[in-house]
This record gives structure tokens, sequence and C-alpha cells, in this order.
């Protein structure tokens, strides 16, 4: 039986993506980096969507058993280079067993996958009791700031409707939870390509913090920063309800016992 076609097919086999990667800088992975970072030595951590590995090599090269797991062949022929812990997948169904890491991330994957919602339940379920999940990803539903990259960002009347949005799911969580979904959105297909075109989901930390909680997942930080910034400027963005309108969408949780 022939495959459904998947958004990411684009990218399984495109090895001008895995370039691209490869030339991110430290900086842009540096909080990432730090939160999936276990405390334990040695201890087993998972990064969904590795890319080409800096991540995992970073934290391999401190000693922890970090794996991977990527849907473009291209990015795990580069991790080789360094480690065997980096898998291809098919962005479903991780290939590990129940509870077997103690630190789980996805950085800037959300977005562009088929199932959000059970994308998130995926990463709860490989992470062990106790342990964190870490999920960071473009807050397309900011409605304050600048810098806006995405239409979906752009303009008074898309803030508008991003506030009056997030305002409605958030009394749908209340109301009717088993109703709630990530809002779904088109790609955007243009030259040249710009960061988040092909975005699918309009993610957005209210939604990423829900389905982590509904998953069995205990909030511990939600921020719009997801870079390392000073302390001082990190508490003034981050101290009111208003982080959940401004910038990127960074949420991390627990696993509940």
């Amino acid at each position: 039986m022939a495959s459904t076609p998947s958004h990411l097919d684009h990218v399984r086999n495109d090895l001008a993506y895995a370039d691209i990667l490869a030339n991110w800088d430290a900086a842009f992975y540096a909080k990432f980096t730090e939160a999936l970072r276990p405390k334990t030595p040695g201890a087993r951590v998972l990064d969904i969507g590795c890319g080409v590995g800096q991540v995992v090599a970073q934290l391999t090269r401190e000693g922890f058993e970090a794996h991977g797991v990527d849907v473009s062949a291209p990015n795990i022929e580069r991790t080789r280079a360094f480690t065997d812990r980096c898998l291809l997948y098919d962005g479903n169904r991780l290939p590990y067993p129940d509870g077997n890491f103690q630190r789980v991330g996805a950085l800037n994957v959300v977005e562009h996958v088929q199932d959000p919602e059970g994308f998130i339940a995926e990463a709860v379920r490989v992470c062990a009791p106790g342990g964190r999940i870490i999920l960071s990803s473009p807050n397309f539903l900011r409605f304050l700031g600048w810098r806006d990259y995405h239409p979906r960002m752009r303009g008074l009347g898309n803030k508008w409707h991003n506030l009056q949005g997030l305002l409605a799911r958030r009394q749908a969580m209340r109301q009717t939870p088993d109703q709630v979904r990530f809002e779904r959105m088109s790609p955007i297909i243009k030259e040249p390509f710009t960061p988040d075109d092909d975005a699918i989901v309009c993610t957005n930390a209210l939604d990423m913090g829900f389905f982590l909680e509904r998953n069995g997942a205990r909030l511990v930080e939600v921020a719009c920063t997801d870079r390392t910034v000073p302390g001082w400027i990190n508490l003034l963005l981050n101290a009111s309800p208003l982080k959940y309108g401004l910038f990127n969408a960074w949420v991390v949780a627990e696993k509940r016992a």
C-alpha cells in the first residue's frame, strides 16, 4: 500500500536543507541545550527533530547518552560522524519504549508536523516520570512585539485576530477541552524562502502547554524567549500573561509520576 503523502516529504532527502541546518550557530541552540541537559550524569536525553545533530553532539561530549530522531535522511547521515544514536523516523511514533528518557525536547518542530496533538503525546510517552519535556516553536498567535517575519503575525488586523483567538481558545479549554485542537495553516510557497514559510500548525504556548498537561505533565515554565537573554529582560518579558502574546512559544513541563 502506498504511504500517505506528507508535508514533510520535501525535506526527507533534501541535501540543501541539511546544509542550512549545519550553518546555524551555537547561540541558536544554547537555551534549548541547557534545558535538555539532565541533572544526573550520563542520563539519557532525546532531541526530536535533531537536524544534523548539534545538540546531540554537545550533550554527548558532556558525557550524556544523547539520542536524536529526524525525518531527513541527509540530516541523519551527517550525525554519523560523531554518533550512532540518531535515527531516521517517520514523524509519527517514536522508536523508543515508554519512559526511556530523562529529558525530551523539540526545537522548532511542532509547527511542521502532521499531527501535533499526537506528537506531543509521543514526547510525553517516552519521557520518564519526573523527567522534563521541552517544546519551543514560533508563536503564530502573537499580538504584541515586532520582528514579525510571518504574515500571520503582521499588521494590526492580524494581531487583533490573534488576541481574540487566544481568548477564545482559553475559554474552549475550560468549557470543551475534548474538542480543542491546534489550528492548522496552509504553507506559504514562494521565493525566496523565509523562516517558517512551510509551517502548517499555528503553534503557541497556550496550546502547547494544554496538550502537555492533557498527556500527564505539569507545567514548569512558559516563556516568550527561546534564546538566552539577560535575567532582568527575561523577567520583564515573562512576568505577566502578556508573554502568551509575544515573540516565541517556550514551554517546559515535568511528567507526573
